[in-house]
Protein backbone atom coordinates (compact mmCIF):
# COMPACT_ATOMS: atom_id res chain seq x y z
CA UNK A 1 0.00 0.00 0.00
CA UNK A 2 1.54 3.52 -1.15
CA UNK A 3 2.25 5.77 1.62
CA UNK A 4 -0.85 7.30 3.60
CA UNK A 5 -1.29 10.81 3.20
CA UNK A 6 -3.43 11.02 6.53
CA UNK A 7 -4.06 8.35 9.17
CA UNK A 8 -6.88 9.53 11.89
CA UNK A 9 -6.86 6.58 14.80
CA UNK A 10 -9.35 6.89 17.97
CA UNK A 11 -10.12 10.69 17.72
CA UNK A 12 -13.11 11.86 20.20
CA UNK A 13 -14.57 15.06 20.15
CA UNK A 14 -17.23 16.55 22.72
CA UNK A 15 -19.28 19.24 22.66
CA UNK A 16 -21.65 21.01 25.71
CA UNK A 17 -24.31 17.95 26.36
CA UNK A 18 -23.40 16.11 22.76
CA UNK A 19 -20.35 13.62 22.02
CA UNK A 20 -19.85 14.47 18.90
CA UNK A 21 -16.95 11.32 18.09
CA UNK A 22 -16.09 8.46 19.83
CA UNK A 23 -13.08 6.32 18.27
CA UNK A 24 -13.20 7.62 14.80
CA UNK A 25 -11.13 7.10 12.50
CA UNK A 26 -9.94 7.71 8.85
CA UNK A 27 -7.35 7.30 6.11
CA UNK A 28 -6.39 8.61 2.81
CA UNK A 29 -4.33 7.92 0.19
CA UNK A 30 -2.23 9.81 -2.42
CA UNK A 31 -4.34 9.71 -5.53
CA UNK A 32 -7.53 8.72 -4.31
CA UNK A 33 -11.35 10.30 -3.69
CA UNK A 34 -12.19 8.51 -0.60
CA UNK A 35 -16.13 9.39 0.55
CA UNK A 36 -17.53 10.13 3.65
CA UNK A 37 -20.74 9.33 4.43
CA UNK A 38 -23.35 9.24 7.20
CA UNK A 39 -26.41 10.63 8.44
CA UNK A 40 -26.75 13.94 9.92
CA UNK A 41 -25.16 13.98 13.12
CA UNK A 42 -22.93 10.96 12.37
CA UNK A 43 -19.65 13.38 12.82
CA UNK A 44 -18.34 13.18 9.47
CA UNK A 45 -17.90 17.00 8.86
CA UNK A 46 -16.28 17.11 12.74
CA UNK A 47 -14.04 14.45 12.38
CA UNK A 48 -12.46 16.57 8.42
CA UNK A 49 -13.15 19.92 11.03
CA UNK A 50 -10.46 18.43 13.47
CA UNK A 51 -8.46 17.24 10.41
CA UNK A 52 -8.58 21.14 8.82
CA UNK A 53 -7.98 22.41 12.47
CA UNK A 54 -10.96 24.34 12.99
CA UNK A 55 -11.82 21.64 16.49
CA UNK A 56 -9.76 20.22 18.79
CA UNK A 57 -9.59 16.82 19.21
CA UNK A 58 -10.17 15.96 22.86
CA UNK A 59 -8.35 12.03 22.22
CA UNK A 60 -6.89 10.27 19.08
CA UNK A 61 -3.66 10.79 16.84
CA UNK A 62 -3.31 12.16 13.67
CA UNK A 63 -0.17 11.78 11.60
CA UNK A 64 0.11 13.70 8.03
CA UNK A 65 2.69 11.66 5.66
CA UNK A 66 3.30 9.35 8.67
CA UNK A 67 4.36 11.82 11.07
CA UNK A 68 2.24 12.94 14.17
CA UNK A 69 0.61 16.35 14.20
CA UNK A 70 -1.30 18.68 16.37
CA UNK A 71 -2.98 20.37 13.68
CA UNK A 72 -3.86 23.53 15.87
CA UNK A 73 -5.77 25.99 13.06
CA UNK A 74 -6.51 26.11 9.88
CA UNK A 75 -3.76 28.06 9.56
CA UNK A 76 -1.31 25.26 10.65
CA UNK A 77 -3.56 22.72 8.07
CA UNK A 78 -2.10 24.73 4.98
CA UNK A 79 0.91 24.77 6.27
CA UNK A 80 0.78 20.47 6.53
CA UNK A 81 -0.97 20.31 2.67
CA UNK A 82 -4.34 20.50 4.05
CA UNK A 83 -7.55 22.43 2.81
CA UNK A 84 -11.43 22.13 3.06
CA UNK A 85 -14.32 23.45 1.00
CA UNK A 86 -16.84 23.85 3.58
CA UNK A 87 -20.55 23.56 1.82
CA UNK A 88 -21.13 26.92 2.96
CA UNK A 89 -19.11 29.13 0.63
CA UNK A 90 -16.42 31.25 2.34
CA UNK A 91 -15.83 34.41 -0.27
CA UNK A 92 -15.95 37.77 -0.68
CA UNK A 93 -18.46 38.71 -3.11
CA UNK A 94 -17.53 42.43 -3.53
CA UNK A 95 -13.89 41.04 -4.63
CA UNK A 96 -12.69 40.05 -7.72
CA UNK A 97 -11.73 36.10 -7.92
CA UNK A 98 -7.85 36.73 -8.32
CA UNK A 99 -8.29 38.93 -4.45
CA UNK A 100 -10.65 36.12 -3.14
CA UNK A 101 -7.52 33.62 -4.20
CA UNK A 102 -5.16 35.27 -2.88
CA UNK A 103 -6.26 37.40 -0.06
CA UNK A 104 -3.39 38.55 2.65
CA UNK A 105 -0.68 36.95 0.01
CA UNK A 106 -0.94 39.52 -2.80
CA UNK A 107 2.01 39.79 -4.64
CA UNK A 108 3.36 43.82 -3.81
CA UNK A 109 5.17 46.47 -5.68
CA UNK A 110 6.43 48.25 -2.50
CA UNK A 111 3.36 49.31 -0.35
CA UNK A 112 1.24 48.61 -3.54
CA UNK A 113 -0.95 45.98 -4.67
CA UNK A 114 0.61 44.32 -7.88
CA UNK A 115 -2.90 43.82 -9.89
CA UNK A 116 -0.82 42.00 -12.67
CA UNK A 117 0.89 40.02 -11.24
CA UNK A 118 -2.03 39.14 -8.94
CA UNK A 119 -4.04 38.34 -11.79
CA UNK A 120 -1.10 35.94 -13.55
CA UNK A 121 -1.23 33.94 -10.49
CA UNK A 122 -4.93 33.30 -10.87
CA UNK A 123 -4.48 32.50 -14.17
CA UNK A 124 -1.77 30.51 -13.52
CA UNK A 125 -4.28 28.07 -11.40
CA UNK A 126 -6.85 28.52 -13.80
CA UNK A 127 -4.62 27.16 -16.53
CA UNK A 128 -3.73 24.36 -14.42
CA UNK A 129 -7.12 22.96 -13.61
CA UNK A 130 -8.22 23.59 -17.82
CA UNK A 131 -10.80 26.46 -15.97
CA UNK A 132 -12.24 28.93 -18.36
CA UNK A 133 -12.33 31.59 -15.28
CA UNK A 134 -11.24 35.19 -16.04
CA UNK A 135 -9.15 36.37 -12.43
CA UNK A 136 -10.75 40.26 -13.02
CA UNK A 137 -14.52 38.92 -12.56
CA UNK A 138 -16.29 40.18 -9.33
CA UNK A 139 -17.22 36.64 -7.24
CA UNK A 140 -20.45 38.10 -6.12
CA UNK A 141 -20.87 38.11 -9.95
CA UNK A 142 -20.77 34.20 -10.42
CA UNK A 143 -23.11 31.49 -10.53
CA UNK A 144 -22.25 29.17 -7.43
CA UNK A 145 -20.86 26.28 -9.61
CA UNK A 146 -18.02 29.49 -11.03
CA UNK A 147 -17.84 30.07 -7.19
CA UNK A 148 -16.90 26.63 -6.11
CA UNK A 149 -14.37 26.48 -8.44
CA UNK A 150 -12.64 29.47 -7.42
CA UNK A 151 -13.21 27.51 -3.67
CA UNK A 152 -10.84 24.75 -5.40
CA UNK A 153 -8.20 26.96 -6.68
CA UNK A 154 -7.86 29.06 -3.48
CA UNK A 155 -7.52 26.02 -1.38
CA UNK A 156 -4.58 24.76 -4.04
CA UNK A 157 -3.27 27.91 -4.51
CA UNK A 158 -1.67 26.63 -0.54
CA UNK A 159 -0.02 23.62 -2.42
CA UNK A 160 -2.52 21.22 -0.56
CA UNK A 161 -2.06 17.34 -1.00
CA UNK A 162 -5.01 17.07 0.70
CA UNK A 163 -8.58 18.40 -0.07
CA UNK A 164 -11.58 18.31 1.92
CA UNK A 165 -14.99 18.84 0.27
CA UNK A 166 -17.98 18.95 2.23
CA UNK A 167 -21.38 18.25 0.40
CA UNK A 168 -19.37 20.18 -2.61
CA UNK A 169 -22.54 18.95 -5.29
CA UNK A 170 -25.54 19.91 -2.98
CA UNK A 171 -26.12 23.58 -5.07
CA UNK A 172 -24.86 22.42 -8.46
CA UNK A 173 -26.78 20.90 -11.20
CA UNK A 174 -26.29 17.68 -13.54
CA UNK A 175 -24.19 19.80 -15.87
CA UNK A 176 -22.34 21.64 -13.73
CA UNK A 177 -21.33 18.38 -11.21
CA UNK A 178 -20.08 16.56 -14.86
CA UNK A 179 -17.42 19.76 -14.65
CA UNK A 180 -16.50 19.47 -10.71
CA UNK A 181 -16.33 16.01 -11.07
CA UNK A 182 -13.95 16.50 -14.14
CA UNK A 183 -11.13 18.70 -11.62
CA UNK A 184 -11.83 16.07 -9.34
CA UNK A 185 -10.49 13.58 -11.35
CA UNK A 186 -7.73 16.14 -12.63
CA UNK A 187 -6.47 16.32 -9.08
CA UNK A 188 -7.09 12.71 -8.72
CA UNK A 189 -4.49 11.79 -11.20
CA UNK A 190 -2.01 14.38 -10.14
CA UNK A 191 -1.45 12.54 -6.89
CA UNK A 192 -3.64 14.78 -4.61
CA UNK A 193 -6.28 12.56 -1.96
CA UNK A 194 -9.36 14.16 -1.86
CA UNK A 195 -12.40 13.34 1.12
CA UNK A 196 -15.61 13.99 -0.75
CA UNK A 197 -18.13 14.05 2.09
CA UNK A 198 -21.73 13.54 0.48
CA UNK A 199 -25.46 12.80 1.17
CA UNK A 200 -26.10 12.02 -2.12
CA UNK A 201 -25.10 8.05 -2.46
CA UNK A 202 -25.40 7.68 -6.37
CA UNK A 203 -22.34 10.12 -6.75
CA UNK A 204 -20.25 7.32 -5.04
CA UNK A 205 -19.67 5.20 -7.83
CA UNK A 206 -19.23 7.98 -10.35
CA UNK A 207 -15.75 9.51 -8.14
CA UNK A 208 -15.39 7.47 -5.75
CA UNK A 209 -11.93 5.09 -4.75
CA UNK A 210 -13.13 4.45 -1.17
CA UNK A 211 -16.12 5.06 1.06
CA UNK A 212 -15.91 5.25 4.81
CA UNK A 213 -19.49 4.95 6.77
CA UNK A 214 -19.85 6.71 10.41
CA UNK A 215 -23.08 6.65 12.52
CA UNK A 216 -23.34 8.27 15.67
CA UNK A 217 -19.84 9.45 15.72
CA UNK A 218 -18.49 6.20 15.23
CA UNK A 219 -16.57 4.79 12.58
CA UNK A 220 -18.62 1.97 11.05
CA UNK A 221 -16.27 0.86 7.89
CA UNK A 222 -14.32 1.16 4.96
CA UNK A 223 -15.21 -0.79 1.76
CA UNK A 224 -14.44 -0.20 -1.62
CA UNK A 225 -16.73 1.37 -3.93
CA UNK A 226 -16.39 -1.23 -7.13
CA UNK A 227 -17.41 -3.76 -4.71
CA UNK A 228 -20.37 -1.99 -2.55
CA UNK A 229 -23.68 -1.64 -3.33
CA UNK A 230 -25.92 1.30 -2.17
CA UNK A 231 -27.67 -0.56 -0.31
CA UNK A 232 -25.55 -1.77 2.06
CA UNK A 233 -23.58 1.41 2.15
CA UNK A 234 -27.68 2.84 3.63
CA UNK A 235 -27.78 -0.02 6.34
CA UNK A 236 -24.49 1.06 7.71
CA UNK A 237 -25.08 4.29 7.62
CA UNK A 238 -29.11 3.79 9.51
CA UNK A 239 -28.18 0.90 10.95
CA UNK A 240 -32.19 0.12 10.46
CA UNK A 241 -34.54 -0.38 7.92
CA UNK A 242 -34.92 2.90 5.94
CA UNK A 243 -38.34 4.00 4.42
CA UNK A 244 -37.40 5.82 1.33
CA UNK A 245 -35.76 2.09 0.29
CA UNK A 246 -39.65 1.23 -0.06
CA UNK A 247 -41.37 3.95 -1.77
CA UNK A 248 -44.97 4.53 -0.78
CA UNK A 249 -47.66 6.91 -2.08
CA UNK A 250 -49.86 9.03 0.14
CA UNK A 251 -53.63 7.43 -0.38
CA UNK A 252 -56.14 9.17 -2.41
CA UNK A 253 -56.83 12.56 -2.01
CA UNK A 254 -59.88 14.37 -1.09
CA UNK A 255 -61.78 16.16 -3.73
CA UNK A 256 -62.57 19.45 -1.51
CA UNK A 257 -59.96 22.45 -3.14
CA UNK A 258 -58.48 24.16 -0.25
CA UNK A 259 -56.13 26.18 -1.92
CA UNK A 260 -56.87 27.63 -5.91
CA UNK A 261 -54.06 30.09 -7.54
CA UNK A 262 -55.56 31.91 -10.83
CA UNK A 263 -53.43 34.22 -13.34
CA UNK A 264 -50.11 35.00 -10.22
CA UNK A 265 -47.63 37.12 -12.18
CA UNK A 266 -44.70 38.50 -11.13
CA UNK A 267 -41.96 38.91 -13.58
CA UNK A 268 -40.68 36.64 -15.71
CA UNK A 269 -40.02 34.04 -13.51
CA UNK A 270 -43.66 33.88 -12.39
CA UNK A 271 -46.02 33.98 -15.32
CA UNK A 272 -50.07 33.20 -15.19
CA UNK A 273 -49.67 30.60 -12.58
CA UNK A 274 -52.99 28.83 -11.93
CA UNK A 275 -53.64 25.31 -9.93
CA UNK A 276 -55.61 23.94 -7.32
CA UNK A 277 -54.25 21.73 -3.85
CA UNK A 278 -56.84 19.29 -2.22
CA UNK A 279 -56.94 18.53 1.33
CA UNK A 280 -54.75 15.77 2.16
CA UNK A 281 -52.76 16.35 -1.23
CA UNK A 282 -48.81 16.20 -1.76
CA UNK A 283 -48.45 18.27 -5.07
CA UNK A 284 -45.30 18.04 -6.36
CA UNK A 285 -43.35 21.19 -8.25
CA UNK A 286 -40.91 19.97 -10.41
CA UNK A 287 -38.35 21.91 -13.11
CA UNK A 288 -34.72 22.69 -13.56
CA UNK A 289 -32.75 25.36 -11.58
CA UNK A 290 -34.79 28.66 -12.93
CA UNK A 291 -37.64 27.38 -13.71
CA UNK A 292 -39.10 29.55 -11.06
CA UNK A 293 -40.54 26.84 -8.70
CA UNK A 294 -39.62 29.08 -5.31
CA UNK A 295 -40.20 32.46 -6.93
CA UNK A 296 -44.18 30.94 -7.49
CA UNK A 297 -44.34 29.97 -3.94
CA UNK A 298 -42.53 33.04 -2.15
CA UNK A 299 -45.48 35.16 -4.19
CA UNK A 300 -48.19 33.04 -2.77
CA UNK A 301 -46.66 33.49 0.82
CA UNK A 302 -46.22 37.18 -0.15
CA UNK A 303 -42.90 37.01 0.73
CA UNK A 304 -42.46 38.73 -2.28
CA UNK A 305 -45.72 40.86 -3.95
CA UNK A 306 -47.01 39.21 -7.11
CA UNK A 307 -47.64 41.98 -9.99
CA UNK A 308 -51.96 40.66 -10.32
CA UNK A 309 -53.34 37.33 -9.28
CA UNK A 310 -56.45 35.88 -6.84
CA UNK A 311 -55.71 33.34 -4.52
CA UNK A 312 -58.49 31.62 -2.44
CA UNK A 313 -58.66 30.09 0.33
CA UNK A 314 -61.37 27.10 1.25
CA UNK A 315 -63.07 28.90 -1.63
CA UNK A 316 -62.81 32.57 0.00
CA UNK A 317 -60.95 34.97 -1.69
CA UNK A 318 -57.54 35.97 0.37
CA UNK A 319 -55.60 39.22 0.49
CA UNK A 320 -52.58 37.96 1.15
CA UNK A 321 -50.54 40.86 1.60
CA UNK A 322 -47.67 39.85 3.71
CA UNK A 323 -46.10 36.51 5.41
CA UNK A 324 -48.34 37.06 8.39
CA UNK A 325 -51.57 37.41 6.27
CA UNK A 326 -50.58 34.09 5.13
CA UNK A 327 -50.09 32.46 8.48
CA UNK A 328 -53.60 34.13 9.66
CA UNK A 329 -54.98 32.53 6.36
CA UNK A 330 -53.13 29.17 7.14
CA UNK A 331 -50.76 28.76 5.02
CA UNK A 332 -47.00 27.76 5.79
CA UNK A 333 -43.61 28.01 3.94
CA UNK A 334 -40.58 26.03 4.98
CA UNK A 335 -37.96 27.93 2.65
CA UNK A 336 -35.04 25.80 1.01
CA UNK A 337 -32.63 28.05 2.75
CA UNK A 338 -33.78 27.20 6.43
CA UNK A 339 -30.90 28.54 8.23
CA UNK A 340 -31.62 31.61 6.96
CA UNK A 341 -35.20 32.29 6.74
CA UNK A 342 -36.66 29.31 8.95
CA UNK A 343 -34.83 29.60 12.06
CA UNK A 344 -33.58 31.70 14.72
CA UNK A 345 -30.26 29.44 15.11
CA UNK A 346 -29.07 31.58 17.98
CA UNK A 347 -31.90 31.00 19.95
CA UNK A 348 -32.92 27.52 21.44
CA UNK A 349 -35.60 24.80 20.37
CA UNK A 350 -38.57 26.17 22.46
CA UNK A 351 -38.08 29.37 21.05
CA UNK A 352 -38.15 28.64 17.92
CA UNK A 353 -40.63 26.09 18.15
CA UNK A 354 -43.11 28.76 19.29
CA UNK A 355 -41.45 31.66 17.13
CA UNK A 356 -44.58 31.93 14.63
CA UNK A 357 -47.47 31.63 17.86
CA UNK A 358 -46.11 33.70 20.33
CA UNK A 359 -49.77 35.81 20.31
CA UNK A 360 -51.34 32.51 21.51
CA UNK A 361 -48.92 31.88 24.71
CA UNK A 362 -49.01 35.53 25.51
CA UNK A 363 -51.64 36.16 28.88
CA UNK A 364 -53.44 39.16 29.18
CA UNK A 365 -50.41 41.33 30.07
CA UNK A 366 -48.94 40.11 27.44
CA UNK A 367 -46.81 37.58 29.23
CA UNK A 368 -45.30 34.78 27.57
CA UNK A 369 -46.73 31.60 29.46
CA UNK A 370 -43.32 29.51 29.52
CA UNK A 371 -45.12 27.00 31.24
CA UNK A 372 -47.31 26.34 27.98
CA UNK A 373 -44.37 26.65 25.63
CA UNK A 374 -42.32 24.28 27.51
CA UNK A 375 -44.72 21.49 27.23
CA UNK A 376 -45.32 22.36 23.70
CA UNK A 377 -41.73 22.04 22.56
CA UNK A 378 -41.36 18.77 24.57
CA UNK A 379 -44.72 17.50 22.79
CA UNK A 380 -43.59 18.28 19.15
CA UNK A 381 -39.97 16.95 20.43
CA UNK A 382 -41.08 13.92 21.12
CA UNK A 383 -44.24 13.41 18.14
CA UNK A 384 -41.16 14.46 15.44
CA UNK A 385 -38.54 12.43 17.50
CA UNK A 386 -35.97 15.50 16.97
CA UNK A 387 -32.59 14.46 18.50
CA UNK A 388 -31.92 17.22 21.22
CA UNK A 389 -30.18 17.00 24.57
CA UNK A 390 -33.24 18.88 25.41
CA UNK A 391 -35.49 22.11 24.33
CA UNK A 392 -32.69 24.69 25.45
CA UNK A 393 -30.06 23.51 23.08
CA UNK A 394 -29.35 25.81 20.56
CA UNK A 395 -30.48 25.08 17.27
CA UNK A 396 -27.47 25.59 15.55
CA UNK A 397 -25.56 22.77 17.47
CA UNK A 398 -28.34 20.46 15.65
CA UNK A 399 -28.54 18.36 12.83
CA UNK A 400 -29.39 19.47 9.45
CA UNK A 401 -32.38 16.48 9.48
CA UNK A 402 -33.55 17.93 13.36
CA UNK A 403 -33.34 21.52 12.18
CA UNK A 404 -35.67 20.87 9.33
CA UNK A 405 -37.80 19.25 12.29
CA UNK A 406 -37.95 22.61 14.10
CA UNK A 407 -39.03 24.29 11.19
CA UNK A 408 -41.65 21.77 10.62
CA UNK A 409 -42.32 21.90 14.89
CA UNK A 410 -42.81 25.85 14.25
CA UNK A 411 -45.48 25.61 11.35
CA UNK A 412 -47.54 23.10 13.17
CA UNK A 413 -47.51 24.76 15.96
CA UNK A 414 -48.95 27.79 13.94
CA UNK A 415 -51.60 24.89 13.20
CA UNK A 416 -51.16 25.68 9.41
CA UNK A 417 -53.70 23.80 7.24
CA UNK A 418 -51.28 24.47 3.76
CA UNK A 419 -47.55 23.66 3.89
CA UNK A 420 -45.27 24.81 1.14
CA UNK A 421 -42.18 22.68 1.30
CA UNK A 422 -38.93 23.79 -0.60
CA UNK A 423 -36.59 21.34 -1.33
CA UNK A 424 -37.47 19.77 2.18
CA UNK A 425 -34.51 17.03 2.29
CA UNK A 426 -31.70 19.25 0.53
CA UNK A 427 -28.60 18.69 2.61
CA UNK A 428 -30.02 15.84 4.51
CA UNK A 429 -28.54 12.14 4.73
CA UNK A 430 -30.77 9.29 3.80
CA UNK A 431 -32.04 8.13 7.42
CA UNK A 432 -32.92 11.46 8.01
CA UNK A 433 -35.15 11.65 4.91
CA UNK A 434 -36.86 8.82 5.66
CA UNK A 435 -38.23 10.40 8.47
CA UNK A 436 -39.20 13.57 6.48
CA UNK A 437 -41.15 11.53 3.94
CA UNK A 438 -43.23 9.53 7.20
CA UNK A 439 -43.88 13.21 8.20
CA UNK A 440 -45.18 14.06 5.21
CA UNK A 441 -47.69 11.15 4.85
CA UNK A 442 -48.41 11.50 7.97
CA UNK A 443 -49.53 14.96 7.57
CA UNK A 444 -51.72 14.53 4.48
CA UNK A 445 -53.06 11.65 6.18
CA UNK A 446 -54.33 14.17 8.97
CA UNK A 447 -55.61 17.01 6.22
CA UNK A 448 -52.64 19.18 5.65
CA UNK A 449 -52.59 19.94 2.26
CA UNK A 450 -48.40 19.99 1.31
CA UNK A 451 -46.76 21.52 -1.73
CA UNK A 452 -43.63 19.75 -2.39
CA UNK A 453 -40.75 21.47 -4.39
CA UNK A 454 -37.54 19.60 -5.19
CA UNK A 455 -34.92 19.21 -7.41
CA UNK A 456 -34.95 15.67 -6.82
CA UNK A 457 -36.75 13.57 -9.77
CA UNK A 458 -37.03 10.05 -7.59
CA UNK A 459 -38.30 12.32 -4.56
CA UNK A 460 -41.07 14.17 -6.37
CA UNK A 461 -41.98 10.64 -7.84
CA UNK A 462 -42.30 9.24 -4.66
CA UNK A 463 -43.64 11.37 -2.97
CA UNK A 464 -46.66 13.16 -4.97
CA UNK A 465 -50.44 12.41 -5.73
CA UNK A 466 -49.76 15.03 -8.82
CA UNK A 467 -47.03 16.85 -10.19
CA UNK A 468 -46.43 20.24 -11.58
CA UNK A 469 -44.22 20.76 -14.13
CA UNK A 470 -42.33 24.16 -14.89
CA UNK A 471 -40.18 26.16 -17.43
CA UNK A 472 -39.06 29.82 -17.56
CA UNK A 473 -41.70 30.59 -15.20
CA UNK A 474 -44.55 28.87 -16.76
CA UNK A 475 -46.37 25.66 -15.71
CA UNK A 476 -46.10 23.24 -18.83
CA UNK A 477 -47.59 20.16 -17.73
CA UNK A 478 -49.49 18.32 -14.77
CA UNK A 479 -49.34 14.68 -14.45
CA UNK A 480 -50.75 12.12 -12.33
CA UNK A 481 -48.56 10.03 -10.05
CA UNK A 482 -49.94 6.73 -12.40
CA UNK A 483 -48.54 8.84 -15.27
CA UNK A 484 -45.96 10.67 -14.05
CA UNK A 485 -42.01 9.19 -15.09
CA UNK A 486 -38.75 10.84 -15.07
CA UNK A 487 -38.81 11.26 -18.90
CA UNK A 488 -42.50 12.99 -18.76
CA UNK A 489 -41.07 14.96 -16.23
CA UNK A 490 -37.86 16.22 -18.13
CA UNK A 491 -39.70 16.28 -21.20
CA UNK A 492 -41.80 19.04 -19.41
CA UNK A 493 -39.10 20.98 -17.78
CA UNK A 494 -37.24 21.52 -20.85
CA UNK A 495 -40.47 23.38 -23.26
CA UNK A 496 -41.37 26.75 -22.96
CA UNK A 497 -44.82 26.17 -23.94
CA UNK A 498 -48.09 24.63 -21.54
CA UNK A 499 -49.43 20.91 -22.68
CA UNK A 500 -52.25 18.70 -21.31
CA UNK A 501 -51.13 16.14 -19.42
CA UNK A 502 -49.86 13.32 -21.38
Amino acid sequence: MSELLVEMTGISKSFPGVLALEDARFDLLPGEVHALVGENGAGKSTLMKILAGIYKRDAGSIQIKGRDEEVPSPHAAQSLGISIIHQELNLMYHLTVAQNIFIGREPRRGFLLDERALNAKAQQLFDDLHLNLDPRTRVGSLAVAQQQMVEIAKALSYNSAVLIMDEPTAALTDTEIEELFRIIRHLRDQGKGIVHISHRLEELKQISNRITVMRDGRYIATVNTAEAEIQQIISMMVGRTVFEATPELPEKRDPTVVLEVKGLNRGRQVQDISFQLHRGEILGIAGLVGAGRTEVMRAIFAADRPESGEITINGKPAAIRSPSDAVRHGIAYLSEDRKRYGLALGMDVEVNTVLASLRRFANSFGWIRTGATRKTALEHVQALAIKTPGIAQRVKNLSGGNQQKVVLAKWLTADTDVLIFDEPTRGIDVGAKSEIYRLLNDLAKQGKSIIMISSELPEVLRMSHRILVMCEGRITGELSAAEATQERIMTLATQRESVAAA
